[in-house]
């Protein structure tokens, strides 16, 4: 094998942990020194790394063992070359013969002792994979770890790995010695091995050493004198051995062409054994956004397709109709196939399938779909079984055939295996290029293609059936990202086919197999898969970017399984529905869904055919495991529920809802189940797995479906209510939540910015009625319950989700219980409960009833400063957030109240805020974030007689420091945003020292930095919105910081276009906005000793610049500023361009009057000049046609 030759920089490693060496240096893709040249070299000087390399080995060469300075020499020596990046993707001109590397590595191995274990450690860096070299190394790496200190382990190991990566044939002589029962490797791998990193990377060097043996044996045809059956067993032996490697972490063996290599190997597994399949497998699957459709074999030609009548009568012969075999299936009695089936799921050769004749059951599902949507082609289903009576083999070589069918299967599920396992290894980005391999994205047509879609619909082992599904659950979970592309609701042009409409279409073509796989599977683990994956596929499509139509036919199609006998299955069921309701919720199709009276969503069902039917006590059997047929739905009655009048019934609440509570509030009256719960009759409630779904279903509707569950608010504020007095911990958890979402969606349509009609929303009568029943219910044990720290934080949780109009009426003492409540889990000793505790008061100091009353708001902020100084990073987070809030009223109270409420409030307790604000805004970021939104607000709400005192002299200067040092950092851009926002809140206090405080200029200058280098235009448009609030010129301080403004907004203005990034440039507009506003603000208040410094400005080119941009802003050519955005303080966002210019002219006039004084009076007045025959252009050019 061609092997591999290079040295890796440390500048690639981190130092902090175990070095890792990263994935490109390791890739089939990138070997560091690959000749350009004939002759090893190419042409022209070497590079500087090549010289390093040169000069190095030259030296190292002529050093001997028995030198007095070779500790020295080496060390330095060594330094020098890890000091270099050799890598070819960071320099692809370096050029290094790969037996100079090799023949200094052999050489350098007899130079260093194994007592020096630091020079061990650098000798190790030095990343080798060379066959010729494998020997040496190997047994020096295997010394160092039987003679040097642990601590050097882990170092060693890496370079094991690295060694005998795809060198597993060349390490048979070592195998002994790593492998063998006193190897290395086990010792290292061993259960009892104390140190998890040298575990774990002593099992990744295990699986380096086998991936390439187990790939190579995958990837060799079978020997032609050898027996099928042997050699199944040696491909299921070989896939164990890659699943082992590939298990248990991040991909590590190399880049895309070895991806490629493992997917195509198990791609052909997966149609092991199947007659019929005769195709040339590509040896490698290249990621592309095309589909790569196998070519078939030249040794078996495709027989010419056939009329889709002459398909259905070959595929089912002696039958004339095919709605006869249909309609058999809806029975509901298992074939003898399904009852011989083993117990390990495998099919049973000895009967494998009712005859065609009887149909009946899966086989008949399959034949008709296939005939159906599969005109043309091979048909591979159909003779994949075949009857006893079919068989040209005797008794002994039917056994023989069964047991090999029985292996084939096994290997198609072991490939399945370690295809779930390269899934889950490869990042999702670099997986969805194989998509096409495995999901078609073509509709049905033409050849069949053969992707996991064949073996969910076609396999004839229910094993084989439910992996294929489980990776293919595992493709789509976490795609919603990649799938979000996806569109089809336009006609794709015919010119080409857009990758959306590609997208679109497999997304069509999956909802269309695994709907057949739902009507055709028999097996109850197998139908669990199927419809996990029907969930998993909900979950992440976008269906408001598709044509509508795909989930009516599920949703309808479900309503049979709720009343299955297994009980994984109505679980699974009530996930699905469970997706239904979350996925891009209120989606339209499934508003009309749930809108729809219970008998006109069932399709063909029957309006007694629902899924409560099967619930009540009428002496009928229980129904299948299939739709029961139409003589037994009409001996039903109707499900138990109130009858409506047809008009009431438009506003009845969900059919999935009302299902859902009976689910978890009413006994289970069928005692059939296969999970053999309850010995009461009929006082058994549903399994508990069935109960949580129910309950997650109905938090899901809630949320996304309010308008529709409000009208039965009060029956699930008791199905809560009940939960909560469970003794269950999880059901009383799910009903916590339920509470918390019913709260949610109140106040949500309480917000103005949802424009919900007042007719429409829950009177707040009835929202106190609720709240008043909730809270004098079970919620307060769980609120005290410590036994159950999760249920206790989930009940913390419901209480922030009152209404606050309906908090103001609810009695005096229930409000006390609530404050006294929450105020006491704030000191609970679980971080969670804590968390929660302090995040609901942060809800609570908001509410209008509450905010205004001084005790309260202390209480709230000495509970919050303590929680600041909590050890959990957690706890700090939700402290700050609640701080933000709290300082947040106090500019509230001060905007509404007055100096009362600022008189009344402690200067001590002032003064601990602000300094705990300071503190934690050099904590984490999400805490910082939030600190300093509380520092702008407190600088706001300070005022000049607490500004004066000299207690609080250090703490402000603090405090704007640390505002200007968050402003320059490197933080994430929320907190900058935060810090700027915070100094512009701060500058709106009067009483603030800005024309003589020595810390205001580094608040200007570090605004003005950030607004014209920082690249993120959010930022920049706060900063600059900053710049304009203070109102008077004073604040501006001299004429030299204020030209320092005018300048850098001006610049900023100039480049506001200027972006390497897509995302920001969508900001440009808002920026120059905030920009001009600003400029004309600076205008408004100058003096006449800043006049020299605008008229140079305005006079020349950067002038004529800011004119243009000034006249697109008086005339609202561009869009708002941070108004856009949702921003509330946006600057200068609600004034028309007839207010814009009436400001003009007002800062016009004044400057008009401005008088020059003192030396320079002359300059003054040229600058003035300038000025003002600048504004009197502008104004004509704006008043002008």
């Amino acid at each position: 094998m061609a092997a591999q030759t290079g040295l890796l920089a440390p500048a690639l490693m981190s130092r902090s942990d175990v070095p890792v060496f990263p994935p490109v240096a390791l890739s089939a893709e990138a070997a560091p020194f690959t000749p350009l040249g004939t002759d090893g070299w190419r042409l022209g000087s070497p590079s500087d790394v090549e010289k390093q390399f040169s000069r190095c080995a030259a030296k190292l060469r002529a050093l001997q063992a028995d030198s007095g300075q070779l500790r020295e020499e080496l060390n330095l020596l060594f330094d020098q070359l890890l000091s270099e990046n050799y890598n070819k993707t960071f320099d692809p001109n370096i050029n290094i013969r790969p037996e100079d590397v090799c023949s200094l590595l052999k050489h350098i191995s007899c130079l260093v002792p194994l007592s020096q274990e630091h020079l061990v450690i650098k000798l190790c860096q030095l990343v080798i994979m060379d066959e010729r070299t494998l020997d040496v190394l190997v047994n020096y790496t295997a010394s160092a770890l039987k003679v040097c200190s642990t601590w050097t382990h882990s170092d060693v190991l890496l370079a094991l790995s690295t060694v005998v990566y795809g060198n597993g044939p060349q390490c048979h002589q070592h195998l002994n010695d790593l492998l063998g029962e006193d190897g290395v490797l086990l010792l290292y791998s061993s259960p009892s091995q104390p140190n998890m990193e040298l575990r774990r990377v002593a099992l990744t060097c295990m699986a380096n050493i086998c991936l390439r043996v187990f790939l190579t044996t995958l990837q060799s045809p079978k020997p032609p004198d050898t027996d099928e059956l042997f050699y199944c067993m040696v491909i299921q032996a070989a896939l164990k051995g890659l699943q082992c490697c590939l298990s248990g972490g991040k991909w590590k063996f190399g880049g895309g062409e070895e991806v490629g290599s493992v997917l195509a190997a198990l791609k052909r597994l997966l149609f092991q054994g199947t007659p019929g399949v005769s195709v040339e497998w590509p040896s490698v699957l290249y990621p592309s956004p095309l589909p790569q459709y196998e070519g078939l074999s030249a040794s078996k030609p495709v027989e010419p397709p056939k009329p889709i009548e002459s398909q259905k009568e070959a595929r089912v012969p002696g039958k004339t109709s095919g709605n006869k075999k249909r309609k058999s299936r809806g029975k509901g009695k298992k074939t003898s196939t399904e009852e011989s089936r083993g117990e390990d799921g495998e099919e049973d050769d000895r009967d494998p399938v009712a005859e065609p004749q009887k149909g009946g059951g899966r086989e008949g599902g399959r034949g008709e779909v296939e005939s159906l949507s599969k005109p043309s082609g091979p048909s591979l289903y159909p003779s994949w079984k075949k009857t006893s009576s079919d068989s040209e083999f005797s008794d002994p070589e039917g056994s023989a055939q069964s047991k090999l069918r029985l292996y084939h299967g096994r290997v198609r599920q072991g490939a399945l295996h370690c295809l779930l396992a390269v899934v889950k290894a490869v990042e999702k980005r670099t997986l969805y290029g194989y998509w096409s391999s495995f999901i078609p994205d073509s509709p049905v047509g033409g050849l069949p293609t053969l992707t996991l879609l064949t073996i969910i619909l076609k396999d004839p082992s229910p094993k084989v059936r439910a992996s294929a599904l489980q990776v293919l659950s595992a493709m789509l979970d976490g795609s919603r990202q990649f799938l979000a592309v996806a569109e089809d609701t336009a006609s794709p042009r015919t010119s080409y086919t857009p990758f959306s409409f590609s997208l679109a279409t497999s997304i069509r073509e999956l909802h269309r197999a695994l709907s057949l796989a739902l009507l055709a599977e028999t097996s109850p683990q197998t139908l669990t898969q199927v419809i996990k994956c029907l969930a998993y596929l909900v979950a992440n499509a976008p269906y408001h970017r598709l044509r509508p139509g795909l989930l009516s036919p599920l949703w309808k199609q479900m309503r049979p399984y709720v009343r299955h006998r297994d009980v994984n299955v109505r679980v699974s069921v009530l996930t699905l529905y469970g997706a239904l309701v979350t996925t891009q919720a209120p989606l339209p199709e499934v508003q009309l869904l749930l809108q729809q009276p219970e008998g006109s969503s069932t399709g063909s069902f029957t309006p007694q055919d629902s899924g409560l039917s099967w619930r009540q006590r009428d002496g009928v059997s229980s129904p299948s495991r299939t739709p029961v047929k139409p003589s037994l739905r009409s001996s039903r009655t109707h499900s138990p529920h109130i009858p409506r009048t047809p008009g009431e019934e438009d506003t009845a609440p969900p059919w999935l809802l009302r299902l859902c509570v009976l689910l978890v509030t009413q006994p289970r009256e069928d005692q059939s189940d296969s999970d053999g719960a309850g010995t009461g009759g009929g006082a058994a409630l549903e399994p508990s797995p069935v109960r949580l779904e129910a309950l997650q279903v109905m938090s899901h509707l809630v949320r996304g479906y309010f308008s529709l569950a409000q009208a039965c608010l009060c029956e699930i504020g008791q199905v809560s209510a009940r939960c909560l007095g469970e003794t269950d911990p999880s059901i009383q958890l799910h009903g916590a939540k339920l509470l918390e979402e019913l709260g949610t969606g109140i106040i949500q349509q309480y917000r103005p910015e949802k424009n919900v009609p007042e007719s429409l929303r829950v009177p707040v009568s009835q929202v106190v009625l609720f709240w008043s029943e909730v809270l004098s219910g079970p919620l307060n044990g769980a609120l005290q319950n410590e036994q159950h720290p999760t249920l206790q934080t989930s009940a913390c949780d419901t209480l922030p989700s009152i209404l606050p109009q309906a908090f103001a009426q609810l009695p005096e003492k229930t409000q006390l219980m609530c404050i006294t409540v929450l105020l006491g889990l704030t000191y609970s000793e679980n971080y969670l409960v804590k968390t929660a505790a302090v995040r609901a008061l942060g809800v609570y100091i908001l509410f209008p009833c509450l905010r205004e009353d001084v005790m309260f708001v202390a209480d709230t902020a000495n509970t919050i400063l303590a929680a600041l100084d909590d050890r959990s990073p957690n706890v700090r987070a939700k402290a700050a957030w609640s701080l933000g809030n709290l300082t947040d009223t106090l500019i509230v109270n001060m905007e509404s109240v007055g100096v009362d409420f600022q008189e009344e409030l402690s200067d001590m307790l002032l003064l601990k805020m602000l300094q705990a604000a300071t503190r934690a805004s050099a904590d984490k970021d999400r805490v910082k974030s939030n600190a300093v939104r509380a520092l702008g607000n407190l600088l706001h709400f300070l005022r000049q007689s607490q500004l004066s005192r000299s207690a609080f002299q250090r703490p402000l200067e603090d405090a704007v420091l640390a505002l200007v040092k968050t402003v320059q950092s490197e933080a994430t851009m929320k907190v900058r945003w935060n810090a700027c926002y915070a100094l512009g809140n701060a500058f709106r206090n009067p009483a603030l020292p800005l024309d003589s405080a020595p810390w205001s200029s580094d608040a200007f200058s570090s605004l003005c930095r950030v607004v014209t280098s920082c690249k993120n235009f959010k930022v920049r448009i706060k900063s600059a919105a900053a710049l304009a609030v203070p109102a008077k010129r004073g604040c501006y301080g001299d004429s030299q910081q204020f030209s320092c403004v005018w300048r850098s907004l001006a610049t900023a203005l100039e480049n506001s276009e200027d972006t390497n990034d897509f995302l920001e440039y969508r900001y440009s507009a808002s920026l120059r906005h905030t920009l001009s506003q600003a400029l004309l603000h600076l205008l408004s208040v100058s003096q006449s000793q800043d006049m020299p410094g605008l008229g140079a400005s305005l006079a020349g080119e950067e002038g004529r610049g800011i004119k243009e941009h000034l006249i697109k802003y008086l005339r609202a050519e561009e869009g708002g500023g941070e108004g856009a955005d949702g921003d509330k303080d946006a600057v200068g966002d609600s004034f028309t361009p007839q207010q814009r210019v009436l400001g003009l002219q007002e800062t016009l006039i004044r400057l008009k009057e401005l008088k020059a004084e003192g030396e320079g009076w002359g300059e003054e007045e040229r600058g003035k000049e300038v000025v003002v025959h600048f504004l009197e252009d502008l104004l004509k050019t704006c008043e002008g046609p």
